[in-house]
């Protein structure tokens, strides 16, 4: 127990002397650190002004200004006399007009509370420029040595003593380049850009004068002729004009008339054309932008990325490709014959086509033979071929044949290198490309998730699900950069997805407070599909205000420049989240994860969110109508009765697969049988060392804060985890006595999920009262005092 004492004490000493070392003004400190830093500003500024004028008449009392019978001329007195001696004279001359103009802006920043991180940048460039100031004003007017001070002319005749004259001045002109380049973005391309437009304005003004006088002139044509002219800016201009020539004599009092209220209508045509120049100007600015600095890269901050090497792949199975048994197709070939001709079907035509792990063979009947009848001998061809799982496709889609897909006995492996290093895959145009293996005609599958836009996998326990996810993202990490897409892993079972924390930094995203980026918490689960709610809320608002209509049309306006990043503009990558056992979710969350799921599934392929789902059994309660609806790509392993193979697929087939990667995948009406791409577990491990050993991101790409819906009654009055905003949000409500979330948002200009968790903070601390339902929770601190008192009470 003593030692337990010695230690909280320590702990105690330690937070006590943090709070003491960590220096961090009150409001009411830096608006009179401000009010004081303008003050000196304003006697700085007149006292250099005045100096100019008193110098001689004041040099004589400079050395007596402890004498107080002595006064000086200057408007400051004895003060502003030696300030200014010592920045104009000993100092930078006329540059030193500069601090007083810095130190009005530190005020102004300090007093009105502003962000200060440009205050830094103000005052680099502010002490460049009076260095610059002071030695030009040395070198042009080296016989004036007020102008430039006592540095200027001694850093210019140490300059000179090294460079010469003509050194110093390029070095001045070099300097003076830097500073409109960096502070005024000076181009050469805009400085003749300006004198161009100043030439065009200067000749409109003479032309505008002759077309004032043409419009006095009384003659009817010549008047008819100009109204013409200036309506085909605007139609009721136009109309309106037309009448009053008709109506009305052309005398000139008439025409006065008519041409007054036409130069109004002109100036508000002119006024409605300005929109489509300005779209014009920004296109061009844009355009500019792209000319000087190129297109937008989100790949840089990466630049030196290098995408996996087909060396960490193995090449599983036999080199040579699929070997073909002659003699295993020839029995097969007379086994199907021979059991239809049993049942009186006659076969026009059979041909063969060998796949890595089942050979179809494609049978013309003969006229006159029911597609159904064939159908139905399904167990009969599979008792005389002594094989596993046969599947009859009656006809196949596109073809006038009946298919029969019969297992090869030896079936070939196939490697995940084979399918990366095909032509298809390496030259697939597409967002997001995926190899999910290989075809019976022993054509690569690839497939864009992007235009899925979902995937729903389903299979029995060991049939080759988490292979198949592995085959998805191992395509997507060999295709896409770090800055492109982003990952969220949910794995309840713990063990299946651990191996991409390696890649955590590159590749995933996480929610801010969460330690682990691979999720296997099922609150978590919740908590982070709420988040991507939101986050798809955000970005649609983005592509509002961008006015596109899809993720791809804003990264490409973004790209262009036509996006402007203040505005909360960003470039977005795309975000596939994928759920390893999604049964395990549903029996232990039930509709708190089935809700946000059916959310993102109805919505976010256009933002570029996309799911991919994966469950054993495929039953109506953990796939809903809902979710099945939006998932249009599934995928199904072997699976153990034919209701879960209508479940996934709304068709049979499922069930009479052969297992270890054997797939079938549907988009829509077909079916394609697939053989899934093998990828071993250590292959995955050398694919994310090889990510992980190099530079990445400073962390996990993160989604936006989501709280749920829990009371503050609970929160404990811990100082260390209060936010760094409390002190503020603290003096907001005590100034105004009322206590809620809305008046920090809007006062301290925070989002909702941070002013509530400040408000449960204030609760805690006894600052402000419970939860009142729809009032506002009472103010316990009646003034600034009592506050100050309580936070000090309790900082000891």
């Amino acid at each position: 127990m003593a030692k337990k004492r010695t230690k909280s004490k320590s702990k105690k000493t330690t937070t006590t002397a943090k709070r003491k070392l960590s220096f961090k003004p009150s409001k009411q400190n830096k608006i009179i650190f401000g009010s004081l830093l303008i003050v000196l500003s304003i006697a700085l500024f007149f006292s250099f002004m005045s100096f100019y004028f008193t110098w001689q008449e004041d040099q004589s009392m400079l050395s007596q200004f402890a004498d107080r019978n002595v006064e000086a001329s200057n408007l400051l007195n004895k003060f502003g006399a030696n300030v200014s001696h010592f920045f104009m004279y000993r100092g930078f001359g006329l540059a030193s007009f500069v601090f007083p103009f810095l130190l009005a802006i530190t005020g102004l920043y300090l007093f009105l509370a502003l962000d200060g991180k440009r205050l830094i940048y103000k005052w680099i460039w502010g002490l460049v420029g009076v260095i610059w100031g002071s030695i030009a004003l040395g070198f042009f007017a080296a016989d004036y040595p007020l102008l430039g001070g006592l540095i200027g002319y001694e850093m210019n005749d140490f300059l000179q003593d090294y460079t010469g004259k003509i050194g110093v001045f390029l070095i001045l002109i070099f300097v003076l380049m830097v500073i409109l380049v960096r502070l005024f973005n000076f181009t050469p391309e805009g400085f003749a850009n300006f004198f161009r437009r100043q030439k065009q304005k200067i000749k409109s003004d003479f032309k505008e004068e002759p077309t004032v006088h043409t419009k006095d002139t009384p003659v009817q044509e010549d008047d008819e002729d100009g109204l013409i002219l200036t309506t085909e800016e605007t139609v009721p201009e136009k109309v309106d004009t037309y009448t009053h020539k008709k109506d009305i004599p052309p005398l000139d009092e008439a025409g006065l008339d008519v041409n007054i209220p036409e130069e109004e209508e002109s100036d508000i045509a002119l006024k409605v054309e300005e929109t489509p120049v300005e779209e014009e100007e920004t296109d061009a600015k844009a355009a500019k932008l792209v000319e000087d600095f190129g297109e937008f890269d989100p790949k840089l901050e990466l630049g030196n990325y290098k995408f996996p090497t087909m060396d960490l792949l193995e090449a599983h199975g036999a080199s040579g490709g699929i070997t073909i048994n002659q003699e295993e197709l020839e029995e097969n070939k007379n086994r199907i014959v021979s059991t239809l001709k049993n049942y009186k079907i006659g076969i026009a035509q059979i041909k063969a086509t060998i796949g890595p792990t089942v050979t179809l063979y494609e049978i013309v009947p003969e006229a006159g033979i029911r597609i159904s009848k064939i159908k139905n001998l399904e167990d009969d061809i599979a008792l005389s071929l002594a094989a596993l799982g046969i599947r009859i496709i009656a006809p196949i889609p596109g073809k006038g044949t009946v298919g029969i897909e019969v297992p090869n006995k030896n079936a070939t492996i196939v490697s995940m290198r084979s399918v990366i290093a095909s032509n298809k895959f390496q030259k697939a145009e597409m967002e997001l490309p995926i190899a999910f293996g290989k075809t019976i005609s022993n054509e690569t599958f690839v497939v864009d998730l992007a235009k899925m836009p979902h995937l729903l996998m389903a299979g029995a326990t060991g049939q080759g699900k988490s292979v198949g996810l592995n085959a998805v993202i191992t395509s997507l990490l060999y295709k896409k950069h770090p800055a492109e897409v982003k990952f969220i892993f949910v794995d309840p079972k713990k063990v299946e997805l651990t191996l991409y924390n390696k890649i955590e930094r590159h590749f995933l995203a996480k929610l801010p407070d969460s330690d682990e980026a691979i999720i296997t918490d099922n609150t978590k689960v919740i908590n982070t599909l709420n988040s991507l709610c939101i986050e798809m809320d955000n970005r649609y608002e983005l592509l509002k205000t961008a006015m596109v209509r899809n993720i791809k049309e804003y990264n490409v306006k973004f790209k262009a420049r036509k996006l402007n990043p203040n505005d909360g503009h960003k470039f977005l990558p795309y975000i596939v989240l994928v759920i390893d056992e999604f049964a395990d979710l549903i029996m232990t969350a039930g509709k708190e994860v089935e809700t946000p799921i059916a959310r993102l599934a109805q919505l976010a392929r256009a933002i570029g969110i996309h799911l991919i789902i994966a469950t054993q059994r495929p039953s109506v309660n953990v796939i809903t109508g809902i979710i099945k609806a939006n998932f249009p790509a599934r995928i199904a392993f072997r699976v153990t009765s034919k209701i879960d193979s209508r479940t996934i697929l709304d068709a049979q087939g499922a069930d009479q697969l052969i297992g270890r990667g054997d797939m079938l995948y549907t988009q829509g009406n077909d079916v394609t049988r697939l053989q899934c791409a093998f990828v071993d577990t250590p292959e995955v491990a050398k694919i994310t060392d090889y990510i992980g050993s190099q530079r990445a991101y400073p962390e996990a790409h993160l989604l936006p804060e989501y709280v749920g819906e829990e009371s503050g009654t609970s929160l404990d009055n811990d100082i260390e985890d209060r936010d760094a905003m409390f002190r503020e949000a603290a003096e907001v409500i005590v100034t105004a006595q009322q206590g809620s979330a809305s008046l920090i948002q809007r006062k301290l200009k925070l989002g909702y999920n941070r002013a509530g968790r400040i408000i449960d903070q204030l609760e805690a601390a006894g600052i402000v009262g419970p939860f009142e339902g729809s009032k506002a929770r009472q103010v316990l601190v009646p003034d600034m005092y009592a506050l100050d008192q309580l936070l000090e009470n309790e900082a000891k």
